[in-house]
This record gives structure tokens, C-alpha cells and sequence, in this order.
């Protein structure tokens, strides 16, 4: 079987290493790929947006598979356009990536369905919402939560602590329109104190099959401090996330999502990522993605024990029922690398040292932006690398983890010295 992946961050270099493990996989492709994807796939030189040129390419390399990493094409209809040509992928259509495309959407699906989710309000109008903002500050001490509609590259949220961050926030999204289109309308949001954890399941339209969990670090700096990024390191499973919290998501939450589509005629075929609180009143879903989580998905798949690409083959059959997942009894930490200046601005181009060090430590060390200029191993974006090791438990899966971050170097390089801390 020769598979493609499409994307080029650390997520797909996690999907082209354990699709590559499988034995059925002959030869495996990225499209883009980065400088690590290249030693376990060919990388072809086709953009993300390129929807013609990968089902032209998909042709030319005779792909049985295209799985898809980023959201983005899956919204602009990637996968309608390869299922027209009779090719097989893993990723939901354009209208079922709306759970991601639109906010708005999402939330009206949820409330009709009684899909427990956070008390909302949708605005299409600045004024308006700038007065509902002032309404809730004058009447509510707690933070107010703020999303662009449409697809904003994870940036599209926003937590307001006071009404000028309120106003500020629905001025930078619906006047100035920072996102583009994807700011025409906004959700106000309440804003919900828990723990917060990610459960992705796999689904063929039907059945769902749910992935061990995993909780990520947002903010930039330690002690959870400093900006929102991509996610700047992650672990799994999730104690916090008991059988009890992981079986009310997958029956309560993410079934009844897959069955309100299905009403509405749409399928859900590929991997659904469910962002969830864990409140005092019991679990709320805060948001659902289309595709794998960055970095979730490069904790999850080596605890995988089950062929990847069974699985994957099987819900784009829809026989998804067929297949048992088996786990490895470890746990997996991340511990992302990035260039100095993330998320805000940074320098690339910077020579790296050490992977092989580290990876000659056991460690799993997956690319997101580096590249290769003039032979040389070079940062290529913010989040350059996630370093993931296992352990028989936390304290070994941590210690594993920043043993091998410590042989690698590049210049201005910044990382997260608490991820795992939470669980140790």
C-alpha cells in the first residue's frame, strides 16, 4: 500500500512514522513534508493549498491512502475532490469539517441537540456585541470568552478578562478583521473553570472509536504563563480524565454529534478531536476539531499498539466495528522545541545539533519546522521540534523526555522545563 500524507508539522511526522511501521505500507509520501518526514516518506513538493496539484500527485504516485493532517484543506474540500476521483482518505468532507470551520455552526448543533457546551451568543453586528460584552461585565465578574466564526490557524479565541479586552477583541475581529472573513460573526462565550483535556475517537460515519487522552500546555512559559500557542508540549493519558469522564465524552458528547449529522445528511468520516472541561457541574465540550491534534497526536500514536493503518482503512470502509485498538501499557510526554521569539516574531534558518544524540536515548524526536539548506539541518518556523519519550510511568516518561532535549541545540531555542509536572 502506498499512502500520502498531506501537511508538514510535527503532527504528520508523527502520521509518516507510525504509518510507515505498518507492514502492509510499501512506501509512504508527504505533501510537504519537512526535513524529518524525509527519512521515513518521500516529500513531494505540493502545498497544503494545492488541491489539484495533491490529486494530480496522487495520481502520478499511484496513492491508495491520503490522510490528511491540517484543517485547512479538509475545510476548502479536500476530501470531496479525492473521493470524486475514487481515492480513498481519511478525513471528513467539507461539510462535516465545519464542526471546525464554524463556531457558530457548532454551537446551534450542539444547543439543538442538548450536547452539553458552554451558554453562548452569536452577533453578527460590532455594536451589538460590544454592548452584550458590557452587558456581562457589569453584571458578572468572570471572564468572557470571544471566537472568530470561521477557521483562524487556533488564534480565533479569545478570554476576556474586562470590558475594554472584551471590546478590544470584537473590534480586532469583526472591524479590522484580523481573520479575514472568519470574523463576520463572532460567539460570546461563557467561560468555564475546570481542567481541560482533549479525547480524539476515530469514527467511519457511525461507529466511534475513541484514542487515549491527552492534555496539552497552551501558554508559552512556565507556570502557564506568557501567550497562547500551537501547544508547547503534551502527555498521555490523563489521569484527571477517569473512565467515567472519558466514557460521558464519547456516549454524551461525540455520538450524539456524529448522529445529529447524520440527520442532517452529512457523514463524519476520519478523526474528531474533542476539546473538553471538566467542570464542577460535570464534562462540557469547548471545541472540536477536524483532524489530529498538534502536539496531542505525537503522544497518542506511540502508545498505539494497534496498526495505524488498519485502522485508518477500515473507517474509510466503514467496518470501523471490526477493529479493536490495543494500547501499550506506558505513558508518553512531549516536549516541544521552539524558536526563540514564538509565538510572537522569530529568527529561522538557525543550524540544529543533537538529534541523533537524543534519539540514540530511545526518544522519538518529530519535526515541525526545520528544513535542510546547503546540507545543513536548519529551523524552518516557530515550533521546530517535539521531543517525545515513554516511560513505565510519569516520572520516568519526563526524566526520558528532557534527558533527550538536553543533547539538542539551536540557537535562541526556548522549551517548557514543567510539562508533566501536573501528573508527577
Amino acid at each position: 500500500m502506498r499512502v500520502l500524507v498531506v501537511g508538514g508539522g510535527g503532527r504528520e511526522h508523527a502520521l509518516a512514522w507510525k504509518i510507515n511501521r505498518s507492514p502492509r505500507v510499501s512506501k509512504v509520501f508527504c505533501a510537504p513534508g519537512n526535513a524529518g518526514t524525509a527519512s521515513v516518506a518521500e516529500n513531494l513538493p505540493v502545498k497544503v493549498s494545492d488541491l489539484k496539484g495533491i490529486t494530480s500527485a496522487c495520481r502520478e504516485h499511484n496513492i491508495h491512502l491520503v490522510v490528511v493532517g491540517p484543517e485547512s484543506p479538509l475545510i476548502a474540500g479536500l476530501a470531496d475532490m479525492l473521493e470524486a476521483e475514487g481515492i480513498p482518505v481519511f478525513g471528513p468532507s467539507a461539510s462535516a469539517a465545519r464542526l471546525e470551520g464554524s463556531k457558530v455552526f457548532t454551537k446551534e448543533l450542539l444547543e439543538s441537540y442538548g450536547i452539553p457546551t458552554a451558554g453562548f451568543r452569536v452577533f453578527d453586528d460590532p455594536t451589538k456585541a460590544c454592548m452584550a460584552a458590557r452587558h456581562h461585565f457589569c453584571c458578572d465578574g468572570s471572564p468572557l470568552v470571544i471566537k472568530a466564526d470561521g477557521e483562524a490557524a487556533g488564534k480565533g479565541v479569545i478570554i476576556a478578562e474586562d470590558e475594554t479586552e472584551a471590546v478590544q477583541a470584537i473590534d480586532s475581529i469583526m472591524v479590522k478583521r484580523i481573520f479575514g472573513e472568519s470574523g463576520s460573526r463572532v460567539v460570546l462565550e461563557d467561560y468555564l473553570e475546570g481542567e481541560e483535556a482533549s479525547i480524539m475517537a476515530v469514527v467511519d460515519g457511525e461507529c466511534v472509536k475513541g484514542l487515549l487522552p491527552a492534555q496539552d500546555y497552551k501558554r508559552a512559559l512556565d507556570r502557564d504563563e506568557g501567550p497562547n500557542t500551537g501547544g508547547m508540549g503534551c502527555y498521555s493519558p490523563v489521569p484527571a480524565v477517569t473512565q467515567e469522564i472519558y466514557n460521558f465524552t464519547i456516549e454524551q458528547i461525540i455520538k450524539p454529534t456524529i448522529a445529529a449529522l447524520a440527520e442532517k445528511g452529512i457523514r463524519y468520516r476520519g478523526v474528531l478531536y474533542a476539546g473538553i472541561m471538566i467542570t464542577a457541574d460535570g464534562v462540557k465540550l469547548l471545541e472540536y476539531n477536524c483532524r489530529f491534534g498538534d502536539p496531542e497526536t505525537q503522544v497518542v500514536l506511540p502508545l498505539m499498539e494497534t496498526d495505524l493503518v488498519d485502522v485508518m482503512e477500515a473507517t474509510v470502509e466503514g467496518r470501523l466495528d471490526e477493529i479493536t485498538l490495543k494500547w501499550y501499557n506506558k505513558k508518553a510526554v512531549c516536549v516541544v522545541m521552539a524558536s526563540g521569539g514564538y509565538p510572537g516574531d522569530y529568527e529561522i534558518g538557525k543550524p540544529i545539533r543533537g538529534i541523533a544524540e537524543a534519539e540514540a536515548e530511545g526518544a522519538l524526536v518529530f519535526h515541525a519546522g526545520t528544513a535542510v539548506r546547503d546540507g545543513v539541518l536548519v529551523t524552518s518556523g516557530g515550533r521546530v521540534l517535539g521531543v517525545t519519550a515513554l516511560g513505565s510511568n510519569f516520572s520516568e516518561a519526563v526524566k526520558n523526555a528532557y534527558r533527550a532535549v538536553g543533547f539538542i541545540e539551536f540557537e535562541g531555542m526556548h522549551f517548557r522545563k514543567d510539562i508533566g509536572a501536573r501528573v508527577l
